[in-house]
């Protein structure tokens, strides 16, 4: 039997009008409120999006970006986007994350004030076109007389050869394009994000951060490479969006047991300090690493010194943003207290 959650979308700033949230009332969405920022959050069911097939993944994504269109539509510009498919149990758990995080989602929220998101991907207009091109370059003329010196036919590793031939000519001339596209719009943006593209026919799947006013800049470098190519490439732009590439939301929930585990590890006292944390990791380093330790050719404890060494970190910052004391308490009971981690994902 599934459960019911409560599905964070993003935050946004409570500076809105009292009439953007009550927009809100005939969607399935509605605002959990702390101090200076809301959570835009539905209800709905349990997922983990690890074991959901890309079917389920997909659809989840959809509903995700939808969501934060309409409230754009509705006149909430600063969305801070959560990470796709963040679900916890309870309102408490929503004000939790709120608490922890206010100070930097208020900071990260100045920063996209006059922000947006612009996504490019471009791909061959005639990529079977583009194909037989490359199959003219020289360099594959030439393998394929080599291989048919023999007299015989190509055979079927002949054949994979000359494939990953015309593949790296491919990946060549997709890159120097991309380069030219990137190049066009790099003088308008203040970031951009290269993503995984989908096919050999993608040439970029390309992120821009942006101000605002420039989206018709963007677009009208756009035009002027559509025509410098001549109709030989498709544009596809998608925007403005919030800055999903560049800002989003993560809550990381750390182990109590790892936690423990990493201070008997490093050796620390229940109080310790960044500091002392710091010290205590570069000296067992320094005695454990691979190339010192005859007795560590695995390198294996010198591995769980360094994971010892990141949990204390991530837990050191959870600490600073729920309190921000320079004393680190790494007793079970103070441990528990101090277990949601909010960052960026930039």
């Amino acid at each position: 039997m599934s459960s019911k959650g409560i599905y964070i979308y993003g935050i946004v700033p409570n500076f809105y009008g009292v009439q953007h949230f009550q927009s809100l009332e005939n969607s399935d969405v509605y605002a959990i409120s702390y101090q200076k920022i809301s959570a835009i959050v539905s209800d709905r069911e349990t997922a983990f999006l690890d074991f959901l097939d890309r079917e389920s993944l997909a659809h989840i994504l959809v509903h995700h970006q939808k969501t934060i269109e309409d409230l754009l539509a509705k006149g909430f510009n600063m969305i801070l986007p959560m990470k796709l498919g963040t679900i916890v149990q309870s309102k408490e758990e929503v004000l939790n994350i709120l608490a922890t995080g206010h100070d930097l989602m208020i900071s990260t929220l100045k920063k996209i004030e006059y922000l947006t998101e612009i996504d490019l991907a471009v791909t061959w207009a005639d990529f079977p076109g583009t194909i037989k091109e490359i199959a003219d370059n020289p360099d594959i003329i030439r393998l394929k007389d080599q291989l048919l010196q023999s007299g015989m036919a190509l055979t079927q590793v002949d054949q994979v050869k000359v494939g990953m031939l015309l593949k790296e000519k491919l990946v060549e001339k997709n890159k120097a394009v991309e380069l030219k596209i990137i190049e066009a719009f790099s003088t308008i943006s203040l970031d951009i994000k290269i993503h995984d593209v989908m096919n050999d026919e993608m040439i970029t799947n390309s992120a821009a951060l942006i101000n605002r006013n420039n989206t018709d800049q963007f677009e009208r470098a756009i035009e002027k490479l559509d025509e410098l190519y001549n109709g030989a490439l498709n544009f596809k732009i998608v925007g403005p969006l919030p800055c999903y590439s560049f800002f989003t939301i993560e809550v990381k929930e750390l182990n109590a047991e790892k936690v423990e585990n990493a201070r008997k590890d490093l050796d620390l006292a229940e109080e310790t300090s960044e500091n002392e944390i710091k010290k205590a990791y570069l000296a067992k380093a320094g005695l454990m690493h691979p190339d010192k330790s005859q007795n560590n050719q695995g390198g294996d404890d010198f591995n769980r010194i360094k994971n010892a060494h990141q949990t204390l970190l991530e837990y050191s910052m959870a600490v600073r943003q729920a309190s921000n004391d320079n004393i680190i308490f790494l007793s079970k009971e103070k441990v528990v207290k101090n277990l949601i981690l909010v960052k960026i994902k930039e």
